[in-house]
């Protein structure tokens, strides 16, 4: 497995409750420029539309060596879901302060392009001080358990 691109701001911007792995429909040029490692996720989002899911504001930038068959860098693309998943997504969804957050884009074993989506819930300030301040203890805990050996 081959990660091309993580999104930096889902871990401390978000509680991740579930995750999912979908395909992505892509042109032929975006799958070459995704292979190059030319994409970023760290703004993207996904929304559902009449019972589809797409992914939004994720950029793949123009494969160099393409000509006019080049695509649109942000346009808005699938991402390939059972029906059955789709359903379960887009009721939960429907509850206040959930969202779909893309995590990662990578190539499985087959060299299909992947990305992995999580159902998530926005943190609020003081959730993420409390996270750094639980990351600071630990870290503090570790020093004293590596000088006490």
């Amino acid at each position: 497995m081959k990660v091309v691109a993580t999104n930096s701001k889902a871990r401390r911007n978000y509680d991740l409750l579930d995750k999912f792995e979908s395909g992505i429909e892509l042109k032929g040029t975006e799958v070459k420029s995704l292979r190059a490692g030319s994409v970023n996720i760290n703004d993207a989002y996904c929304i559902v539309r009449h019972g589809e899911i797409f992914v939004e504001n994720m950029h793949i930038a123009p494969y160099k060596s393409g000509n006019i068959f080049n695509h649109d860098p942000l346009r808005r693309r699938k991402l390939l879901l059972h029906k059955r998943e789709i359903i379960r997504l887009s009721s939960k969804m429907e509850q206040k302060g959930l969202a779909l957050v893309p995590l990662r884009v990578y190539f499985n074993g087959k060299g299909k392009a992947k990305l992995e989506i999580a159902l998530a819930r926005g943190k609020h300030s003081y959730d993420k001080r409390e996270d750094i301040a639980k990351r600071d203890q630990e870290r503090e805990m570790k020093k004293q358990m590596k000088y006490r050996y």
